[in-house]
C-alpha cells in the first residue's frame, strides 16, 4: 500500500515536466474511403503514450508529441483500425488526407451477442467469457469468441470472473459471483460498438484488470457515428426476432451530443423447447463539451429480460427425447408455461466528467444500479415431485431396483414418460383443490442497489514514461427473499420446513398468500475500496510496465427472519468479514525487428472470495466459512508476434495456478456417514491451468485470407481440498448425521482430475473472401476435444468407502474398484462448420447492410458440459446404480445447438 501511495504522489509531482520538452506537431484529415466524407470523432492516438485526440467536424486533427519516432493509431467504430509509423524530420508534419476503410464485417459482433445471450443466463453455463472478447482484433481471440464460443470454450480455461468489464471506466462485475451480468445491457449493440480490449495481463488504461483481459465500453455519443439506424434480425437461437432503432446527433455546434436507442427481442419458443424470450432495452446518453478539454456525460441504460430456462439432462433422457428437450415446461390452456423463468431488470444511471489535454486524461464517474433478478420455481410440499425427469418416473428406476430389475414396469415408465414428458399443470391444479397448497409457484428474488465511484488518471510523466492511476469505491445492498407468485388454486401456503415441520419465520404468520415473502429473507452488504497504479516505460526496441493494486473488501449478512432451525444465528447482523489484498503484475516487450516481437508478463494477485462463497447457508443463518482465506493467483505468459507482409500471427504459452479457493455446493446426498440435504464446503482448493495458443493468418491475395488457430491446454485440480458438510439438526436425533450440524470429511482425492472448463483442445481452419464491391463470405471448420463434466467432490472423500448401515468399509471397495467407478471420462470430441457472409450498399447517402450466418451447418449433436450428481455418496449405492449401465443418478449434460441461423439487416442514414 505504501508503495502504491508513493507512486501516486511521485507521479503527480512529476506533472510539471509535461510541458517542458521539445514538441512535434502532427496534423491531417480523416475521411471514409467509400464516401470520401469526413470521419468525425475518430480517435487519434500515439501508441505507447496517453496522448489522444479526436477529429473535428471536418475530419481534421492536430496532435503533439515529444517523441521523434512514433506509431500513430487511427480508429473509429465501423472502420478498420489503421497504424502509421512516423519519423519527424521537422517539428511540424502534415499527413494530408488519410482514408479509412469500412469494416464490412462489423455486423459479426451482432451474431456473437445472440450466442452469449443464451450462454450467460443459466447458472451452470454462466462462466463463458465470449462476450468479453468481441472488441478484440486478435485472430485467436476472435475465433474463440465467434466459433469456439458456441461450444462453451473458455480462453485458457478461465471463468468470466477473471476478466473485467467496465462501462465508461466503471466496473460492472458483480459482487455475488464476480461475473459481468451481460443482460444488464443486452440488445444495445449500436451504442456499445466503441470498445477497448486488452488481452490477459497486458496493461490497461482503465483498470488493474483481471488475468483474462479487460474490456472498456465507451458510450460517449461524440464517439459514435452520427445518424439514424434501424435493424431487424431473425434467428432460431435464443430469440426469433429483434428490432433496434438508434439515433445519434453527433457533436452539435453548442457542444451537445446525444444518443437514443431502443430494441425489442422476442421468441415464443427458442431453440430449446419451452424457452420463451421477451426482452426490451433502452439507452439514453447525453454529452456536453464544456470546452475542448472538459466534458460531462450522462448514461442511462434499461435492459429488461424475461426468458424460460432449461435444464441439463441425463443420457437416458437424451436418448428418449433428444437434445431440445426441456423438463421445465408444460401446456396449460393450450399455452406453453415454463415453471422456471428468469426475469432481470437492473437499470444503470451513470455520470462522468472528463478532462482531456495533451498527455493528460482524467475520468471521474459515479453510477447507481438498482433493480431485481427473479428466478421462478415450482415448489412442492408433501406431494409428488412435479419434475417429469424425477428419477422414480424413468425406466432406469425399475431396472436398477434393489430387489431386481423389473422390465415390465420399466417399459410402462418409458411409455408414460414419452406420452407425458412435460409438467402436468392440470394435475397440479387438481392436487391444490384444498386450502393449503401442495404446489406453488414462487420467485427467488434478488433486489440490488449498488453505488460506484471511480477516478482514472492517465498522463505522460516524461516523453517515454506513462502513468495510470485509479481509485474505486463500490457499495452493494442486496435484499434476497422468496415471494409467492401463484398458489395454483390453493388458498394459502403453510410456511414450514417440509422435513422438520419447523417455522421459517418465527415472528410471522405461518399462512402465507400470494405476494407474501416466505421461506427466507435476508440482506447481504458488500463494500470494496481499491486503488491501482501503473507505470509504462518505452524505448525504440523495448518497453516494460509495472502495476500494483490494493483493495479492501467486506461482507455482512443481516437476517430478517428468525428461523426455528437456527434460533441463535439467523436473525440480525452477522460479524463483518474483512479481506485486505494486493496484486502486482509486470511485463516487458522486445522488438527483435519490426516483424518479430516477443513479450512476457507475470502477476501475483491476492483477491477476496466472491460473496456467494463466504456465507455457508445465507438463506437460513449467518454462518461464515471457518478460517476463510484470500484467493491467490500466480500467472505467467510468454508471447511471440509475427508481422510479415502476408503472414501475421501470435504464439503464446501460459501458466496459471489458483490457490486457496473456497467453493460451496448444495445437494441431497446418501453418504457413508448418513443422508441429508447438505451444504458442502470446499477449502484449500487449488487449480492449475497451462497451455499454448496459436493464431496465424495468411493473406493469399488482396481479397482472400486463410487462417488457422489452435489451443492446447491442461486444466486440472492441483490439490486435495478439505471437505466439510453442514446441515440442520431439527429432525429426530437418530436421523441426524450428528448433533453438531457439521462434519469434516477430510481431504477429497481429486488432484489431477480434469476441470470442467470447456474443451481443453480446440482447432480451427478458416478462409475469408472480401470483394471490392463490398460483399464478403467466410467459412470455418472447427474441431473441439478434451472436454469433461464436473466431478462430484464428496464421492472422493474417505466417507465414500463406508457402509452407512455398519459404519465399516465396503469389503469390495478396493482401490482398483473405486478408481474404476470414479474414473473421469471425456465427453465426445466433435466438428463444427460455421458459415458467414454479408453485403452492403450505399445509395444516395443511405447505407444498407445484410449479415447472415449458419452455425453447425452439419447439424452435429454434441455435449457442451455437465456434472456428476452427488446423490450416491457411498460406494455400495453408486456401484449398484451403475450395474445396468443406465444409472438413475447418472451425470447430467448440457447439449449444444444443432444447425442454427442468424440474419441481420440494417438501414442507416
Amino acid at each position: 500500500m505504501k508503495r502504491i501511495g508513493f507512486l501516486f504522489v511521485f507521479s503527480f509531482i512529476a506533472l510539471h515536466s509535461l510541458w517542458s520538452q521539445d514538441k512535434y506537431i502532427l496534423t491531417g484529415t480523416i475521411v471514409s474511403q467509400r464516401t470520401e466524407n469526413p470521419v468525425t470523432q475518430a480517435e487519434i492516438a500515439i501508441v505507447g503514450s496517453n496522448n489522444l485526440v479526436r477529429t473535428q467536424e471536418n475530419g481534421s486533427f492536430k496532435i503533439t508529441t515529444t517523441k521523434k519516432e512514433i506509431l500513430l493509431r487511427i480508429s473509429s467504430p465501423d472502420y478498420l483500425q489503421k497504424q502509421i509509423p512516423i519519423i519527424f524530420t521537422l517539428d511540424r508534419l502534415n499527413l494530408g488526407t488519410i482514408m479509412l476503410e469500412e469494416d464490412i464485417t462489423s455486423e459479426q459482433t451482432t451474431n456473437l451477442i445472440t450466442l452469449t445471450d443464451n450462454e450467460l443466463t443459466d447458472d451452470g453455463i454462466a462462466s463463458n467469457p465470449s462476450g468479453l472478447l468481441q472488441a478484440t482484433r486478435d485472430l485467436f481471440l476472435n475465433r474463440a469468441a465467434f466459433d469456439f464460443g458456441q461450444a462453451f470454450f473458455r480462453v485458457r480455461g478461465y471463468d468470466s470472473q477473471n476478466g473485467n468489464i467496465t462501462i465508461n471506466g466503471i466496473k460492472m462485475n458483480k459482487f455475488y459471483d464476480g461475473r459481468p451480468q451481460w443482460n444488464n445491457w443486452g440488445g444495445l449493440n449500436d451504442v456499445l460498438r466503441n470498445q477497448q480490449y486488452t488481452n490477459a495481463l497486458a496493461p490497461s488504461d482503465f483498470t488493474f484488470g483481471g488475468i483474462l483481459g479487460n474490456t472498456n465500453i465507451d458510450t460517449r455519443p461524440s464517439g459514435l457515428r452520427p445518424g439514424t439506424r434501424f435493424t431487424v434480425s431473425a434467428s432460431n437461437r435464443t430469440y426469433a426476432g429483434r428490432f433496434m432503432a438508434t439515433h445519434n446527433s453527433g457533436l452539435l455546434e453548442n457542444g451537445l451530443a446525444y444518443t437514443v436507442s431502443i430494441s425489442k427481442r422476442w421468441a415464443k419458443e427458442a431453440y430449446i423447447n419451452g424457452t420463451l424470450y421477451d426482452a426490451y432495452s433502452a439507452y439514453v446518453g447525453g454529452e456536453y463539451k464544456i470546452n475542448d478539454k472538459n466534458s460531462l456525460q450522462f448514461t442511462g441504460i434499461l435492459a429488461s429480460n424475461r426468458r424460460g430456462r432449461s435444464s441439463a439432462i441425463t443420457e437416458e433422457v437424451f436418448q428418449l427425447v433428444g437434445n431440445r428437450y426441456n423438463p421445465y415446461w408444460g401446456e396449460q390452456d393450450n399455452k406453453t408455461r415454463n415453471a422456471r423463468e428468469r426475469e432481470i431488470s437492473e437499470p444503470i444511471l451513470m455520470l462522468n466528467y472528463r478532462v482531456e489535454i495533451d498527455k493528460f486524461n482524467l475520468n471521474t464517474g459515479v453510477s447507481y444500479q438498482f433493480g431485481t433478478n427473479n428466478r421462478s420455481r415450482l415448489g412442492y410440499f408433501n406431494a409428488p415431485n412435479p419434475d417429469p425427469t424425477y428419477y422414480r418416473y424413468l425406466p432406469s428406476f425399475y431396472i436398477n431396483s434393489p430387489i431386481g430389475a423389473n422390465f415390465t414396469s420399466a417399459n410402462l415408465a418409458k411409455e408414460g414418460f414419452l406420452n407425458e414428458p412435460q409438467i402436468d399443470w392440470e394435475e397440479i391444479y387438481r392436487s391444490n383443490e384444498r386450502e393449503a397448497a401442495a404446489y406453488l409457484l414462487y420467485d427467488d428474488v434478488t433486489d440490488d442497489q449498488q453505488f460506484n465511484f471511480n477516478l482514472i488518471s492517465n498522463f505522460d510523466m516524461l516523453h517515454n514514461v506513462q502513468v495510470n492511476l485509479g481509485l474505486n469505491y463500490s457499495q452493494l445492498s442486496s435484499i434476497n427473499y422468496a415471494k409467492i407468485t401463484d398458489l395454483l388454486g390453493a388458498q394459502f401456503h403453510n410456511d414450514l420446513d417440509a422435513f422438520s415441520d419447523t417455522k421459517n419465520d418465527i415472528a410471522g404468520s405461518v399462512q402465507k398468500r400470494r405476494g407474501d415473502v416466505f421461506n427466507y429473507n435476508y440482506i447481504l452488504d458488500a463494500t470494496n475500496y481499491s486503488s491501482f497504479a501503473q507505470i509504462r516505460y518505452s524505448r525504440t526496441r523495448w518497453s516494460a510496465f509495472m502495476a500494483g493494486e490494493y483493495s479492501n473488501t467486506s461482507y455482512q449478512r443481516e437476517g430478517l427472519f428468525q428461523n426455528e432451525r437456527y434460533l441463535d444465528n439467523s436473525l440480525g447482523k452477522s460479524d463483518r468479514v474483512h479481506f485486505s489484498n494486493y496484486g502486482i503484475k509486470g511485463g516487458a516487450t522486445y522488438k527483435i525487428t519490426e516483424r518479430h516481437v516477443v513479450n512476457t508478463n507475470a502477476a501475483q494477485i491476492f483477491k477476496a472470495p466472491v460473496l456467494q462463497n463466504v456465507f455457508i447457508n445465507p438463506r437460513e443463518n449467518n454462518e461464515v466459512v471457518t478460517s476463510i482465506q484470500d484467493e491467490k493467483i500466480t500467472t505467467l505468459d510468454v508471447n511471440y508476434h509475427l508481422k510479415l507482409p502476408t503472414l501475421t500471427g501470435r504464439l503464446s504459452a501460459f501458466y496459471t495456478r489458483f490457490q486457496n479457493i473456497t467453493d460451496i455446493n448444495f445437494f441431497f446426498v446418501d453418504t457413508g456417514v448418513g443422508s441429508d440435504f447438505v451444504q458442502e464446503v470446499l477449502t484449500d482448493l487449488d487449480k492449475l491451468h497451462l497451455g499454448t495458443e496459436l493464431g496465424l493468418e495468411y493473406q493469399l491475395s488482396s481479397s482472400v485470407k486463410m487462417n488457422f488457430v489452435a489451443a492446447i491446454g491442461k486444466y486440472v485440480f492441483a490439490s486435495d481440498p478439505n471437505v466439510t458438510i453442514n446441515f440442520d439438526t431439527a429432525g429426530r436425533e437418530e436421523d441426524l448425521i450428528n448433533i453438531d450440524g457439521n462434519l469434516s470429511l477430510g481431504p477429497a482425492q481429486i488432484k489431477d482430475y480434469k476441470l470442467a472448463q470447456g474443451p481443453q483442445q480446440a482447432y480451427a481452419l478458416g478462409f475469408e473472401y472480401r470483394d471490392p464491391k463490398y460483399w464478403w463470405i467466410g467459412a470455418t471448420a472447427n474441431y473441439l476435444a478434451d472436454n469433461y463434466a464436473n466431478i462430484s467432490t464428496i464421492t472422493r472423500t474417505s466417507s465414500f468407502y463406508l457402509d452407512p448401515e455398519t459404519g465399516n468399509p465396503f469389503p469390495d471397495a478396493t482401490a482398483e474398484n473405486v478408481e474404476e467407478l470414479l474414473k473421469q471420462n471425456p465427453l465426445d470430441n466433435f466438428y463444427l462448420l460455421n458459415l458467414i457472409g454479408g453485403k452492403s450498399w450505399l445509395k444516395n447517402g443511405k447505407y444498407i447492410s445484410v449479415f447472415a450466418s449458419i452455425n453447425n451447418a452439419f447439424d452435429m449433436q454434441f455435449r457442451t458440459g455437465g456434472y456428476e450428481q452427488s446423490r450416491n455418496g457411498n460406494f455400495g449405492q453408486l456401484r449398484d446404480d451403475n450395474l445396468s449401465g443406465t444409472p438413475s443418478f447418472a451425470p447430467k449434460y448440457w447439449y449444444g445447438y444443432g444447425r442454427t441461423f442468424f440474419l441481420n439487416i440494417a438501414y442507416s442514414f
